[in-house]
């Protein structure tokens, strides 16, 4: 009776079925299990980015070129706010959606739909960016107090480093002049003894860029203290303390492989520290592709996650920068990305009825946000976007979709072991 009734259930079993038809269960558990076709092309996927860091960047940028900026962008501030909102959060906004937005706007202009959106955001930013730092406009942006312009008036330097001839050299000979001035404002202040050094360091790499007088102290200590604080395998120290967060994605490593491009150019530095520094990025970016799960979701963890899309921008720029690792092709970094930025950005929940990004992760979750974070601080969000400029004839576009690590591995497909590096 025991046999019979254990023969019956073997029947039942997986193994049993397998085993009627004459299949072994081993060999037909290891086979790979299909992955589901992606449907979208890569001229697809461009178009949803596009048309995305568009709805984003917009009403910053056309606001700001008509000088209400500060009339019409809403203050929403998280629980327990400590800044000076109205003194911070508007320079927020332009140097976030400027570095984010500024390597698409450095393409030549075409007919397409993309391009018309791209000339003018391009227009907007180039008429906004003489309204902030005119003491006539009602734009005028501060940078003269408080500790926070530090931080966004690198993110605006970093957006003239990522494209110059569209932001920069464009602008009129006393916009520049003023620009240059508020940048050295900035050095009666001192930063934080953390990624802040990077902010100093950025901006003062940018005067160096352009042959202004700069700071070499600045420089010198932004570089010398990220480098000391590196702990291994493609990850930096925020300070003197680890945290595990994205802020090495944020900011560290790109404004460190930047301040490094220019300094190494300019004989500053030595260019052996500039591929340092690449390096280390190249393997930090592997991690957060690995991040991506198959569903196009990413873990919420640690500080600043109301930036959204921007935890992605160490991988968007090494993408950018064409120097991804061979086992990760670009088609599968565009595939992941634009799952997750159609799994973040498909809702409007991520928007309030005027366009505006609203405090939050998914949708209004004021929670989320961290004490220094208002409204201009989201914008940082448009950090993830960089490679759109690359052009739309590249191959991180035109390649067929594939899948990114998570979804292979998770659908039984093979793919590289990760593994610890020295460098």
């Amino acid at each position: 009776m025991k046999n019979s009734r254990r023969q019956v259930l073997k029947s039942l079993s997986v193994t049993g079925i397998l085993s009627s038809l004459g299949l072994p269960f081993a060999a037909i558990a290891q086979t790979p299990k299909p992955s589901p076709t992606l449907s979208n092309t890569g001229p697809d996927d461009r178009l949803f980015w596009a048309s995305t860091l568009y709805k984003i960047a917009q009403p910053v940028l056309s606001n700001l070129a008509v000088g209400k900026l500060k009339k019409n962008m809403p203050l929403e501030l998280a629980p327990g706010y400590y800044l000076k909102a109205e003194q911070v959060t508007y320079l927020e906004a332009v140097g976030r959606t400027l570095a984010g937005v500024a390597p698409w706007l450095a393409l030549p202009d075409d007919d397409t739909k993309e391009g018309k959106w791209r000339a003018e955001l391009r227009k907007d930013a180039l008429k906004g960016l003489a309204h902030c730092v005119d003491p006539q406009s009602p734009d005028y942006l501060n940078f003269r107090s408080e500790l926070q312009p530090i931080v966004d008036a690198a993110f605006l330097a970093h957006a003239f480093l990522r494209a110059p001839d569209a932001l920069w050299h464009p602008l009129d000979e006393l916009t520049k002049k003023r620009y240059i001035e508020e940048f050295k404002a900035l050095r009666d202040r001192k930063a934080h003894y953390s990624n802040w050094l990077l902010f100093s360091g950025i901006i003062e790499s940018f005067l160096l860029h352009i042959g202004e007088q700069y700071d070499p102290v600045r420089i010198d200590i932004a570089i010398r203290k990220t480098r000391e604080w590196y702990v291994g395998d493609g990850w930096y120290s925020d300070g003197p303390k680890f945290c595990m967060d994205y802020y090495n994605s944020f900011v560290i490593q790109p404004m460190l492989v930047d301040i490094l491009k220019v300094t190494s150019e300019k004989n500053f530095s030595p260019k052996a520290e500039y591929t340092e520094a690449l390096k280390r990025m190249v393997r930090h970016s592997e991690y957060l592709e690995r991040l991506i799960s198959p569903e196009g979701t990413f873990p919420v963890y640690g500080r600043s996650m109301a930036y959204r899309a921007g935890a992605f921008q160490a991988l968007a720029q090494v993408a950018l920068m064409e120097q991804l690792p061979e086992h990760i092709s670009p088609a599968q970094v565009r595939c992941g990305l634009t799952k997750v930025y159609h799994t973040l950005f498909d809702q409007s929940n991520n928007f309030d009825q005027k366009g505006w990004l609203v405090l939050g992760f998914n949708g209004a979750q004021p929670a989320v946000a961290d004490q220094y974070t208002s409204t201009g601080s989201l914008y940082l969000t448009t950090l993830g976007f960089l490679p759109l400029g690359l052009p739309a004839t590249h191959r991180f576009w035109t390649d067929p979709a594939a899948d990114w690590t998570a979804k292979k591995v998770w659908s039984g497909q093979v793919t590289k072991k990760d593994y610890k590096v020295d460098y």
